[in-house]
């Protein structure tokens, strides 16, 4: 039984009526909306939070800002959102991953993972990929499975939070080889990359959106994809599955959450002024080349979308032994 260390991340929610009355609907004008990344600046969820704030504002007549609360692998700035007041005014941006992962895999949690949460809207899908170190000679999956099992002591892998969908994700693909990697979580994608690159971790699974600026900057080398498809702006990369494993597709889901009994006339306008943001033009060609596909859905089709990912995890844990601890 594989056991990491322990997680992090948290929770999400109840569905609620989606009846919206005029005469109750929240004025965001003149008001701070404060959107909470639970981990540090420059990973995927803070690229979005910032890509979208100025024209949710802007559109709103009121000041978003964005504020990284990162620590306990994400539940520290989740807390906080789950805590707050329930009106609309203060939002959690996050990988869904962690928070759908965690109370699968068995992580106990300062909040309730099904009550304290009120989901708004899936924002992005972002694929792993699959990068390491350039001092390392692999340059195919196949290669690096090779060169893991042949040193001592194995690689060390930097994740974003140990439950984080990338940590499972290069978990899952460990297994899958058969390989022993020594696995380190970070406070936020931007520092697990940044030990990459200096060469203090080996290898890493991250979302692309905030890992393919350092691919294209030759400061890591990427080795695969785990989308079910090539990326279009990656044409020469191979999937995870191309390379030997088939059905390997994972991906670092973002969604945009209140706090829990926030009204359903509140989360149906920020979940309509996000959409609207996700649909500008400018802005899903910007994500879609740095390798983030805009996702906005109803908020009560992002509910079950929770309910069935914890469901997966749920299941994945039972076969695989995976626990959090």
């Amino acid at each position: 039984m594989r056991r990491f260390i322990p997680l992090v991340s948290l929770a999400f929610a109840t569905t609620f009526a989606l009846g919206v009355s005029p005469a109750t609907a929240q004025n965001f004008t003149g008001k701070t909306i404060r959107i909470i990344v639970p981990y540090a600046a420059g990973g995927t969820s803070d690229i979005l939070a910032r890509a979208l704030s100025n024209k949710v504002g802007e559109s709103l007549g009121a000041t978003v800002v964005v504020d990284n609360k990162p620590g306990a692998n994400g539940v520290l700035g989740s807390d906080l959102v789950a805590k707050s007041a329930p009106d609309g005014l203060t939002l959690l941006l996050t990988d869904v991953g962690g928070i759908t992962s965690a109370p699968a895999l068995g992580a106990k949690l300062p909040f309730d993972a099904a009550k304290d949460f009120a989901p708004v809207t899936m924002i992005a899908y972002s694929p792993h990929l699959a990068v390491v170190n350039p001092n390392v000679t692999a340059k195919t999956l196949a290669e690096l499975v090779t060169a893991s099992k042949a040193k001592a002591g194995g690689f060390s892998a930097a994740t974003v939070g140990a439950g984080s969908a990338p940590h499972l994700a290069g978990a899952l693909f460990a297994k899958r080889a058969g390989v022993d990697w020594v696995f380190v979580p970070y406070k936020g994608g931007a520092q697990a990359l940044t030990d990459v690159v200096a060469g203090h971790a080996h290898v890493m699974f991250n979302g692309m959106l905030a890992t393919l600026p350092m691919v294209k900057n030759n400061q890591l080398r990427v080795l695969a994809v785990s989308s079910e498809k090539r990326w279009p702006t990656l044409p020469d990369v191979p999937t995870v599955a191309e390379s030997g494993y088939p059905g390997f597709v994972t991906g670092s889901w973002q969604g945009l959450l209140a706090s829990a009994n926030t009204p359903a006339d509140i989360v149906v306008k920020l979940n309509s002024e996000f959409s609207k943001a996700l649909a500008i033009p400018e802005i899903r060609e910007r994500l879609m080349a740095q390798g983030a596909e805009p996702r906005a859905m109803p908020s009560a089709q992002f509910a079950e979308f929770l309910k069935s990912e914890t469901v997966k995890w749920g299941q994945l844990a039972k076969e695989t032994g995976i626990k959090l601890e």
